[in-house]
């Protein structure tokens, strides 16, 4: 089929390319020249046949809402807009109705797999009507990994997509997803600190690397931490700074809403807004506080940053 794909960055680029690989028709639009295939979203939408599925994978925010008002303006009716970057779902119930004002469907994906999703098919998440999904369906399938199969070679559904429920469902999965993927990476970074500062283990890359089989913890995750670590086993070349793109800070504030729970998440978003931080106010605090009832000895600025290493 064909696809209008807006946005050929990292992800929409190789998106693009495993589209092409699987026999179908893209024709992409980003704001780089050498990139594109047309010139204007105008361009983009006269090149395709009616009725039209156009996929915009651009920047939450702003950024996206722009690009969907503009191409609810330029569409027609039956014509199907997806948004497969990590918008909030709240933003595809507004986009719905400004959408179905016009009879245009719209659909929400949320898609997993980085810059590995070329080779190894990305995990979708799906929210929409199921006529709407339906007409991007052979995307969806050529986007997804190839299904696992069972012991007499029978394909097993399920694995890789989901169509998870109405405009919004997509990306709540997916805001899930990354509130989860927040508190694993938290809780392995926090293994290898403790890994690296005893002087018992001699070989932290290897210890690391021997979970990755076995174990009831392994996972792809895992797997990078190892790469990671080959390619710089003490991460000297890497800054301790971990910005957060919106997704954990809106499924913290989903549990506070339902009254779900969920510490182990809030904490790896708490521990990424300290890793911002080069002299915590909220540890000042703490050593004053020491300071003040127990007369415990503070640093002063200026010992503090003489002891720090270069």
């Amino acid at each position: 089929m064909q696809l209008g794909l807006i946005g050929l960055g990292k992800m929409g680029g190789n998106m693009s390319e495993r589209l092409r690989r699987a026999g179908h028709e893209v024709v992409g639009f980003d704001h780089h020249p050498d990139k594109r295939d047309v010139d204007s979203l105008e361009a983009l939408v006269a090149a395709l046949a009616a009725p039209r599925v156009v996929w915009v994978m651009v920047p939450a925010g702003e950024p996206t809402r722009a690009t969907v008002k503009e191409l609810a303006d330029l569409l027609s009716p039956g014509d199907v807009i997806v948004d497969g970057g990590n918008s909030k779902y709240t933003d595809d119930q507004v986009h719905d109705v400004l959408c179905r004002e016009k009879g245009i469907g719209y659909v929400d994906a949320g898609v997993s797999g980085g810059v590995w999703g070329l080779e190894n098919g990305y995990a979708l998440m799906v929210g929409g009507s199921k006529d709407d999904v339906a007409k991007v369906q052979p995307v969806f399938d050529a986007l997804k990994p190839p299904s696992p199969v069972d012991e007499s070679g029978q394909e097993l559904p399920g694995a890789g997509f989901v169509h998870a429920g109405p405009v919004g469902a997509g990306h709540f999965s997916k805001m899930v997803h990354n509130g989860i993927e927040y508190a694993m990476m938290q809780a392995y970074g926090e293994g290898y600190e403790l890994l690296a500062a005893v002087d018992l283990i001699e070989d932290v890359p290897g210890v690391v690397k021997s979970w990755t089989q076995g174990t009831v913890i392994r996972s792809w995750l895992l797997d990078l931490l190892v790469r990671a670590l080959e390619e710089d086993p003490d991460l000297d070349r890497i800054r301790g700074y971990a910005e957060d793109s919106g997704e954990g800070r809106w499924t913290v504030e989903q549990a506070i809403e339902n009254a779900v729970p969920m510490p182990t998440i809030a904490a790896s978003l708490f521990a990424r807004f300290s890793s911002r931080q080069e002299d915590s106010p909220t540890m000042k605090a703490v050593a004053a506080l020491r300071n003040q009832f127990g007369g415990h000895a503070v640093q002063a600025v200026r010992q503090a940053e003489a002891e720090r290493p270069a």
